[in-house]
């Protein structure tokens, strides 16, 4: 808190000071707002000017001795709260508190009082531009956070009311789509047991596995929460594991004339839920086709996999385009897809999965290749 106060010796001057600042107010309000920096026209040059008045009243009371702590707060808290409202940058405040402090000092040493107690005075001053830029900076900051905080509240409830919508529309769909589609993959199943040489049966088996696949997916988002963490736990091969992918990717991998590289340390098992871990896996070699799909050739996939302090690391990596910054921090959420006709919950549900699975996922890209990094604990060779 900060108190312009003077003893009876310095009264006179104090008032000699005031009167002198009165005399020359004009030209010092003049010279103040010809040189505002407003940054954005919403905020007005007449609520500026209000407010470099009422901040001139507050100093001058000051001066001359009187208590004006509380006004200065109040005038602070005004201030802080009009700037957020006309969402302008609080460093043109800081400018302009700044650039008004210096002419008010400038004029008041034109004033001829005495040195001994213009410095006093001066100083004073000082202090007092300083604690109401304190204080309205704080304000606005605390404004500021509090607007930030309902804004991320909402979006939550927002993402909230749209599982909840997703998890509708992900029952009817499973209700309509799942158990003919059950029948069709055990029909063709039958038929290449049948005729296991028509190639095209087995065409039709991947991209019904996908379609299933996909469907899993949505099943997945519409949950809030990944429950059922211990069921359907087991030993899983990872060599057998990524084999088992290599086939369901195969035409894929074909057609875009993709090569899979791997460098996979023999023996590793990870124990975990083998369709979920599987699902994760064949997202991010689906994702890395898709990627390659219109890059140059040589296009690589390759898959490395082994041991590093007790934990199992899994790494995919292509050599397609690279991935933009600003983007590598959101493929990771929900609905957040640079896709034409991308859902974005493909990498939301792999991230939940492998956290689930007590893991962590991460994506780093540059123009030589996107690699993504699994880590999955409690692993055994």
């Amino acid at each position: 808190m900060v108190n312009i106060g003077t003893s009876i010796t310095e009264e006179p001057y104090n008032i000699r000071l005031v009167q002198f600042l009165d005399d020359h107010r004009p030209e010092i309000f003049q010279e103040w707002h010809d040189s505002f920096l407003t940054g954005d026209m919403e905020f007005s040059n007449e609520q500026m000017k209000e407010n470099g008045f009422l901040m001139f009243s507050v100093l001058r009371t000051a001066i001359i001795g009187l208590e004006s702590q509380s006004n200065l707060t109040q005038l602070a808290h005004k201030v802080a709260a009009e700037r957020l409202e006309a969402k302008i940058n609080i460093g043109n405040f800081v400018y302009n508190i700044n650039l008004g402090r210096s002419i008010i000092i400038k004029y008041a040493m034109q004033s001829e009082i005495p040195l001994k107690y213009l410095y006093t005075f001066i100083n004073n001053i000082n202090k007092y531009f300083d604690q109401f830029c304190f204080d309205t900076v704080t304000k606005y900051t605390n404004l500021k956070d509090q607007e930030l905080k309902e804004k991320t509240l909402y979006i939550s409830e927002n993402h909230k009311d749209k599982l909840a919508i997703l998890g509708q529309m992900s029952s009817s769909f499973v209700h309509e789509f799942r158990n003919p589609l059950t029948s069709v993959i055990g029909f063709n199943k039958l038929l290449r047991k049948e005729h296991p040489d028509v190639k095209y049966l087995a065409i039709i088996e991947n991209e019904l596995q996908q379609l299933n696949f996909r469907i899993t997916q949505f099943l997945h988002t519409s949950k809030a929460e990944f429950n059922d963490l211990n069921i359907n736990i087991e030993e899983i091969s990872i060599i057998q594991l990524f084999n088992d992918i290599q086939q369901l990717t195969y035409p894929s991998l074909v057609d875009n004339d993709v090569q899979v590289v791997t460098d996979i340390q023999p023996g590793l098992i990870v124990t975990a839920n083998k369709d979920e871990i599987k699902q994760v896996l064949l997202n991010l070699f689906v994702n890395s086709i898709d990627a390659l799909k219109d890059s140059a050739k040589p296009r690589y996939l390759k898959v490395a996999c082994n041991v590093e302090a007790g934990h199992l690391i899994v790494r995919i990596s292509n050599n397609g385009p690279m991935i933009a910054p600003e983007h590598i921090k959101s493929i990771f959420e929900p609905f957040f897809t640079t896709k034409e006709l991308g859902t974005g919950i493909g990498l939301f549900v792999c991230k939940k999965i492998i956290e689930k699975n007590a893991g962590s996922i991460q994506c780093d890209s540059n123009e030589t290749a996107t690699t993504f990094s699994i880590n999955l604990p409690s692993i055994q060779t």
